[in-house]
């Protein structure tokens, strides 16, 4: 459905777009990619030194080095991230349950099925960041370990906070390499002396390792193309403006560039969480992040009626989105774009974010209208095959001859005819 634009109300607009020298960070990255492939480690290290500050004459972790990581782990630090790995790998495990090998006889004598396999050598790109996010090696390296990959090889900033590195070892990172950025990128999908490359590449980061996935798809497979990321909330005159707000600072305090707002069906629920944001970024330590993001990007959208609520949702396609409705599940059944859905007040993005099970790496800037978030299928290739008998090659030939012959395609025709005598 269509929502005529003269039926929203803005009660609170962005005030910016996206703005990024995009020509400027496509030729930085082409030339950071064409350098680690000619030069290997030494261009990598040449680029820690001057994106990162840091000298890195060796770029892998050593097994003492991530067992110390480990050991410095406060307990709780440690409980709370093993709490986390076991939430996800437990979900990741009821995920591939579900992708089952097929094998019919579609004919008789003609046989049809798919394998599933895991892809061999994974890269799982874990960002430094603003803030040293403790689940973000978690989502990217628990799953791949549960689909089967026969290894997984992680990467992150030479100045990545230790706990990081005890995260991508507790989550079962095969290897682990002090590199960041578009080199990163660039050394896995190339491979250098020291990093072997891979077969895929996965992980969020910034607008360098964004470009930089994108310039090496195809030479590897990648996950998606994130943006700054999002939350969105559907509402109608139930929900609570003061836990709303919640979670739109929550989540705005991420990054400047992060896009928030609420969609509802109550102008009352509007002003009212419009006034709780302001209320609440008083005394937000994060407040300088987040006002800035919600200056900049926050948007509260009032709608004539519900169906227009869910129209306006799906046109955003949000990467977190939260129902608080009335009858929530409900709601959520009748929506269809979004990266991942969280029904109902008591679902809080934070709980994905961090420790619940469901993963966080999800679909940015409307890409939740074609795809979903990475998860345990995201390490898999499914793989069809055929075989036949002389049943299978008579009832398929005679119209792959005939098809074959139409198009003038005469090797085709005679491989068709030849099985047939």
């Amino acid at each position: 459905m269509a929502v005529p634009q003269d039926s929203l109300v803005y009660i609170k607009s962005p005030a910016a777009a996206a703005q990024d020298s995009i020509g400027a960070i496509e030729d930085t990255v082409r030339d950071i990619i064409a350098q680690v492939r000619s030069r290997g480690d030494e261009a990598v290290r040449e680029y820690s030194r001057r994106f990162d500050g840091c000298d890195t004459p060796v770029l892998e972790v050593s097994l003492a080095q991530r067992q110390a990581a480990v050991a410095a782990l406060d307990p709780q630090t440690r409980a709370d991230t093993e709490f986390a790995i076991e939430r996800v790998r437990a979900f990741a495990q009821a995920q591939l349950a579900t992708v089952l090998p097929l094998e019919i006889e579609a004919l008789p004598g003609l046989h049809l099925g798919h394998r599933v396999i895991p892809v061999a050598r994974i890269g799982a790109y874990v960002p430094g960041g603003r803030y040293p996010i403790l689940s973000a090696p978690v989502m990217t390296i628990v799953p791949a370990k549960v689909a089967g990959c026969d290894e997984v090889i992680a990467c992150l900033p030479p100045g990545a906070h230790p706990a990081m590195i005890a995260g991508c070892h507790l989550s079962g990172a095969d290897r682990i390499f002090l590199v960041g950025g578009a080199q990163a990128i660039a050394a896995m999908a190339c491979g250098t002396e020291s990093i072997p490359a891979v077969d895929k590449i996965v992980g969020p980061g910034n607008a360098y390792v964004n470009e930089a996935k994108r310039q090496v798809f195809g030479e590897v497979g990648i996950d998606q193309l994130a943006g700054p990321s999002e939350i969105f909330v559907v509402a109608d005159d139930s929900g609570d403006p003061h836990m709303i707000a919640a979670d739109l600072l929550a989540q705005a305090e991420h990054d400047v560039r992060t896009r928030v707002g609420l969609i509802t069906t109550s102008a009352e629920l509007a002003h009212a969480t419009l006034a709780e944001v302001q209320a609440q970024l008083k005394d937000l330590p994060t407040a300088p992040v987040a006002a800035r993001a919600w200056e900049d990007y926050g948007e509260i959208v009032l709608c004539p009626d519900e169906a227009a609520m869910l129209a306006y949702s799906d046109r955003v396609a949000a990467e977190h989105l939260q129902v608080h409705t009335r009858d929530p599940h409900a709601t959520a059944a009748r929506l269809r774009n979004y990266g991942s859905l969280f029904i109902g007040p008591l679902a809080s993005v934070v709980y994905s974010d961090k420790c619940c099970g469901t993963n966080h790496t999800l679909p940015t800037m409307g890409a939740g209208r074609y795809t979903g978030g990475l998860w345990v299928g995201s390490f898999l290739k499914i793989c069809t095959h055929q075989w036949l008998d002389a049943r299978g090659v008579a009832a398929v030939a005679p119209p792959a001859e005939r098809q074959s012959r139409s198009e003038g395609m005469e090797g085709h025709r005679r491989a068709a005819a030849l099985r047939m005598a």
